[in-house]
């Protein structure tokens, strides 16, 4: 086993663990203030990582200048979204809500094909050939910078929650909605600002993966939707620390077990593959965790 590869492996599973971190916090977010589950998330990401690839077509500045714009793009679909799907059926059942937000998936997955056809598309990064050396260890810069980047949306995303007066209130209006009423927050008004900021932390997941020389294409949120919603589960429904350590054992941990594991055959001089097995693990560490603890690692009981 190669400790330099090893350590590549890992600063890879944090880069990914950034793009699960992003969509999970957004997800949390949106159900910890309305409780809602929208299944069309990925889809969101989705459409953030074209808005990030149009903006940048047009205008070739620095992809990752176009971050803010894609976030705010998506935001304002995500009020729409609120306003005109989720808000008429609240409280009308569960039901309703899993249906309308399944079918947004199908909405948005044909109107992208529609629109921009089922072609995969790509951005350059300027540091897609640059590499840092840290000794024999070889790391993409662009992974460093996203992981960087990823590290600023949560401070920032802290000090909104705690400081802001709006964060304040969201906060209390996840914690006792009718509470929050009585104390005059405005908790419709909280429902559209957190699926708004929801939507744009995964925009920034999408502009992310995108610029890190993944291709977008109308299904492309199917598998990271999939793998946030089993971070989610993983940490504690609506916990965002849950969110973050789950989110970087999965990154870490899909990069680095099969490369472990192919490691360990190889002493017995077995040829076998574990590639394949990347997208199974978030699988295995959900029925693992749920068997363990079935409200999650940051999960109260009875919730």
């Amino acid at each position: 086993m190669d400790f330099g590869v090893l350590i590549q492996m890992i600063v890879w599973g944090l880069y990914a663990g950034c793009i699960y971190i992003l969509l999970a916090i957004g997800l949390n977010l949106i159900f910890g203030v309305m409780k809602v589950v929208n299944f069309a998330h990925g889809e969101v990401l989705m459409l953030g990582a074209y808005a990030a690839f149009w903006i940048y077509t047009f205008s070739r500045i620095n992809p990752y200048l176009v971050i803010p714009v894609s976030m705010l793009l998506i935001a304002i679909l995500g009020v729409f979204i609120e306003r005109l799907g989720f808000r008429p059926i609240m409280g009308t059942g569960k039901l309703n809500e899993i249906f309308l937000s399944l079918g947004l998936i199908y909405v948005f997955q044909n109107l992208a094909a529609l629109l921009w056809s089922a072609d995969s598309r790509s951005i350059h990064s300027p540091y897609s050939n640059v590499v840092v050396h840290i000794g024999a260890i070889k790391l993409p810069l662009d992974y460093l910078i996203i992981i960087v980047v990823t590290i600023v949306f949560l401070i920032a995303f802290q000090l909104f929650m705690k400081k802001t007066t709006i964060g304040r209130a969201m906060r209390a209006t996840s914690q006792n909605r009718e509470a929050a009423a009585l104390m005059g927050i405005n908790v419709e008004r909280m429902d559209m600002l957190s699926f708004a900021l929801g939507s744009a932390l995964a925009a920034a997941a999408g502009s992310l993966w995108l610029i890190s020389g993944q291709m977008a294409n109308p299904y492309m949120g199917a598998i990271p939707a999939v793998k946030a919603f089993a971070v989610v589960i993983v940490g504690g429904l609506g916990s965002i620390p849950g969110a973050i350590i789950a989110g970087l054992i999965l990154g870490i941990g899909e990069n680095v077990l099969p490369y472990l594991l192919q490691a360990f055959v190889a002493v017995f001089h077995v040829e076998m593959s574990f590639t394949a097995w990347k997208d199974t693990i978030a699988f295995f560490l959900l029925i693992i965790v749920l068997i363990l603890r079935p409200t999650g690692i940051f999960g109260e009981k009875g919730e």
